[in-house]
């Protein structure tokens, strides 16, 4: 866990808001995340979670009609004046709800990134590769058939090389969009290990519909709603009737969402 007297923000976030067209999707969202912390995000469906997360990647440069205003902080960068997109994403890598396995072997998935940041000798690639797959919890499964097509992997294990495939670019910070949603239950508690294991290296931001698996997993918690941030907290003291804000509550003990 992280301590709040030995923490340094990665991101800070202030009056972000995001739509697409006329409908306003994210208001005056204010929040800070740490390094090496799990930064949870909660809440029901269209409360502006995956906005959140987009508008972190600049993913409005590819959504038509998609509009983002606010200042976003990346390790001390305003992250609208970066320009090389390319060269940000290497540092905010994601993770979709479902596998998005590439055409190419499992090999190829992995070493695509270093790849194109001009990693070429075989024995660099053949050693990212490994330690990738080897964090992601795969490489046991996976290591006698590196040839053999990502898209052939069971659901669990797409999902894992996804996040080999996101570490290849070793992101400072690593977006995860309801990771577990097509994913079994062993699995889940497989990658949630992993994550736990990946805090010391970088920080994640975890957006899940399933709250108890922010408590076991979240450093801190934010709880969003309707376009807004409620409340960010310690995520065991806001589980443990710490909470600021009824709406928050009454989330977490199960009255909507």
């Amino acid at each position: 866990m992280v301590t709040a007297a030995a923490a340094t923000n990665l991101l800070s976030v202030r009056g972000l808001s995001v739509r697409y067209g006329e409908h306003v999707a994210l208001q005056g969202v204010d929040l800070d995340v740490r390094e090496h912390e799990i930064f949870g995000i909660i809440g029901p469906a269209n409360a502006g979670k995956t906005s959140f997360l987009r508008a972190l990647n600049r993913m409005d440069e590819f959504v038509p009609g998609m509009h983002v205003d606010g200042t976003v902080t990346f390790a001390g960068r305003d992250l609208r004046t970066i320009r090389n997109l390319y060269a940000l994403r290497r540092r905010i890598g994601v993770v979709f709800p479902l596998p998005v396995g590439l055409p190419l072997s499992i090999y190829d998935n992995v070493a695509l990134s270093p790849r194109l940041a001009g990693v070429r000798g075989r024995a660099e690639l053949d050693e990212i590769v490994e330690r990738c797959l080897r964090r992601a919890a795969l490489w046991d499964e996976v290591k006698d058939r590196l040839d053999g097509l990502g898209s052939l992997l069971s659901g669990g294990q797409q999902q894992r090389l996804t996040i080999a495939r996101a570490l290849s670019q070793q992101p400072l910070l690593l977006l995860l969009d309801e990771f577990s949603i097509a994913v079994d239950p062993v699995t889940t508690m497989r990658v949630e290990e992993v994550l736990k294991d990946l805090r010391r290296e970088l920080t994640i931001v975890l957006v899940t519909n399933l709250v108890q698996q922010a408590r076991r997993l979240a450093d801190r918690t934010a709880f969003f709603l309707g376009g807004r941030c409620v409340e960010v907290a310690g995520t065991e003291a806001l589980f443990s009737g710490g909470a600021r804000d009824q709406r928050t509550t009454d989330y977490l003990e199960g009255r909507f969402g």
